[in-house]
């Protein structure tokens, strides 16, 4: 077990994490080597990073919700499915290798990373329909599909929702607030299994949560107050970081 020096740079690091993953997704890419780092097992470095990523994704969530950047009517439809996939994604890791599943899903997250930079107005102006047939049709297996793959892997989760509800027609920064909301949620259902597994180090995931929830409202703030172009940008980057993370095999 390491000891309390590790939190001189998991702190923050997890500051970090939370503030990249509240503007764009992909803060896992940066808390679950450190976590590893530490020299945690395998076991407890997926278990305290959900403890750690509950409270940024929530501090996210809370801001997004308030500034009235999160389509409620919407998200709340699809929390469930999310969920459900997400619990579905945890039972069939055993079933499917794991490396195989990262290489394809790296090139789905660069493939989709080139499609938002190339357009240029791509998730700058919010063209959303409301609760339309095809939106729904959309959504729906989308956030099912989120879900699985938070359960069965998760780097990228909230990178992958963002596209989503891009395409849907939120602009960036809309579709960055209902993506934390989902999640949230996703996290949330996998905290609660980890917990009852009793593999989380609390001395390390509560003092690096606190930091994780300080870097997603400063996130948060951020992205609301510089707009879809920053948003943009940044995603651009996480796409390329949680593509290198996907390919490592690690």
């Amino acid at each position: 077990m390491p000891g309390p020096e590790v939190l001189l740079y998991g702190i923050p690091l997890a500051f970090l994490a939370g503030f990249i993953d509240a503007v764009a997704g992909g803060g896992g890419t940066i808390t679950l080597p450190t976590l590893f780092f530490m020299g945690l097992s395998p076991a407890q470095v997926v278990a305290t990073n959900k403890l750690l990523a509950i409270f940024g994704s929530a501090t996210a969530t809370l801001q997004f919700w308030r500034k009235g950047n999160v389509e409620k009517a919407l998200v709340l439809r699809l929390i469930p499915l999310a969920v459900i996939g997400s619990a579905l994604g945890a039972y069939l890791v055993r079933f499917i290798d794991p490396n195989a599943f990262k290489t394809l899903m790296g090139f789905v997250i660069l493939g989709v990373g080139a499609l938002v930079i190339m357009n240029k107005k791509f998730g700058l102006e919010d063209r959303y329909p409301g609760l339309t047939a095809r939106t729904l049709a959309l959504t729906l297996p989308g956030a099912f599909i989120i879900g699985v793959y938070d359960g069965f892997l998760g780097p990228g989760t909230g990178t992958f929702a963002m596209f989503l509800f891009a395409l849907a027609g939120f602009n960036l920064v809309r579709s960055s607030g209902n993506a934390r909301t989902i999640n949230f949620a996703t996290n949330l259902g996998a905290f609660v299994t980890f917990l009852i597994g009793g593999h989380m180090v609390f001395w390390i995931g509560l003092p690096m949560g606190v930091a994780n929830a300080l870097g997603a409202a400063l996130g948060a703030r951020m992205a609301m107050l510089r707009g879809s172009a920053f948003v943009k940008w940044m995603y651009g980057i996480i796409v390329v970081l949680v593509a290198l993370k996907l390919f490592s095999g690690k």
